[in-house]
C-alpha cells in the first residue's frame, strides 16, 4: 500500500512537470537547456519533457510604457519638456526571446524606452516648437510611432501607438515666456486702442463738420428770412409813412427826441434855431405847423398833443 501511494505521488509529480496550461492572455515557450524547442500561443494544454525542459510564459496582452520627462530642442532653440507613452505587445515570441534573453518584459521595456526617446528627440528636433504645441502634434506622433515600429521589429514586439502627454517649457523659461506673451498682448491692446482713437477722431471730425454745416445752413436760412422780413417791414413802413409825409416827419422827430432826451443824457449843444427843435417851438413860429382851432372846454390846446392824438388814432 505505501508503495502504491508513493507511485501515485510520483505519477502526479511527473504529470505536473509534463503538462502545462497556457492561458488566453499568455504566450508560452518551451526551453531545453536554454534553447527554444517549441512555442505555444494558443490557449490550452501543452506538453514538455519533465526535468529536461522548462516553460517560460510571457504576457500576450497590450503593454504600456511611460517615458520619463525628456528635454528636446526644436529648430527654434526653444527647449521643451516632453512626456510620452507607448502601447506595445509581443508579436514574435522567438525573436523576443532572442532579443531580450532571460530579462523578459523588463528588458524589453527598457529597450523600447530608449527607442522611443531617440525617435522623439529626432522628430521633435526637426520642427519648430509651434508645430509641437499646435494641431500638427498628431502628425509628429505618427512619425514617432512609425519609426518606433520599424526599430522595435528587431525586438519581436509590435508598437501599437505613441502619444505625447505633455509638451511644456522648462521652469526657468516660463517666466520669460509669460513676460513676452504679456508684452505682446499689451502691444496688441495698444494697437487696438490707437485704432479706436483714430476711428473716434474720424467720427468726431465728421460730426463737427456736420454740425457746422447744419448751423451754417440754419444761419443762412435765418438771415434770408430776416432779410425778407426786414424788406417787407420797410416796405410796409414806407407805404404807411408815404401816405402822410408830415406825419412821418413828426414821428421821426418824436423818436429822435426820445433817444436824445432820455435820462442821464439830456445835455444838448445845438443852435437855438436848429431844425431839431422845430416841433418844440411855439406853434406860431415860422415854419411850425398850424394847430387846429381850439376846442371847447375840456379840449386840447396845442399842436403837439393834437399830433399825439393823431398818432394814437393811427
Amino acid at each position: 500500500m505505501p508503495l502504491l501511494i508513493g507511485a501515485l505521488i510520483a505519477l502526479v509529480f511527473i504529470a505536473f512537470n509534463t503538462f502545462f496550461i497556457v492561458d488566453e492572455r499568455e504566450k508560452a515557450m518551451v526551453l531545453q537547456f536554454g534553447q527554444v524547442r517549441s512555442i505555444k500561443e494558443d490557449p490550452g494544454l501543452g506538453f514538455k519533457i519533465p526535468f529536461v525542459q522548462n516553460v517560460v510564459f510571457y504576457d500576450g496582452r497590450i503593454q504600456g510604457i511611460d517615458t520619463p520627462s525628456l528635454e528636446v530642442t526644436p529648430l527654434d532653440d526653444r527647449r521643451l519638456i516632453v512626456d510620452a507613452f507607448a502601447r506595445w505587445r509581443i508579436a514574435d515570441v522567438g525573436q523576443f526571446r532572442r532579443a531580450v534573453g532571460a530579462g523578459g518584459m523588463q528588458v524589453a521595456s527598457q529597450r523600447l524606452e530608449s527607442i522611443l526617446n531617440a525617435n522623439t528627440r529626432e522628430v521633435l528636433g526637426s520642427v519648430r516648437s509651434e508645430a509641437v504645441l499646435s494641431a500638427d502634434r498628431v502628425g509628429l506622433m505618427n512619425r514617432i510611432r512609425d519609426q518606433a515600429i520599424a526599430e522595435a521589429r528587431a525586438l519581436g514586439v509590435d508598437v501599437i501607438d505613441v502619444r505625447l502627454k505633455r509638451a511644456d517649457l522648462p521652469e526657468q523659461n516660463l517666466e520669460a515666456t509669460f513676460q513676452r506673451m504679456q508684452a505682446e498682448r499689451q502691444r496688441e491692446a495698444a494697437d487696438e486702442r490707437a485704432r479706436g482713437n483714430e476711428a473716434a477722431q474720424r467720427v468726431r471730425a465728421q460730426a463737427d463738420r456736420t454740425a457746422v454745416e447744419i448751423v451754417s445752413e440754419a444761419e443762412r436760412d435765418a438771415n434770408v428770412i430776416r432779410g425778407e422780413a426786414d424788406a417787407e417791414r420797410n416796405a410796409i413802413l414806407a407805404e404807411a409813412f408815404g401816405a402822410d409825409q408830415e406825419f412821418f416827419a413828426f414821428i421821426r422827430s418824436m423818436q429822435a427826441y426820445r433817444n436824445a432826451l432820455r435820462g442821464g443824457n439830456t445835455t444838448l449843444m445845438v443852435e437855438p434855431d436848429s431844425a431839431f427843435f422845430d416841433y418844440l417851438k411855439s406853434p406860431h413860429a415860422a415854419g411850425a405847423p398850424v394847430p387846429p382851432p381850439a376846442p371847447e372846454a375840456g379840449g386840447e390846446s396845442s399842436a403837439a398833443p393834437s399830433a399825439a392824438s393823431r398818432t394814437a388814432a393811427d
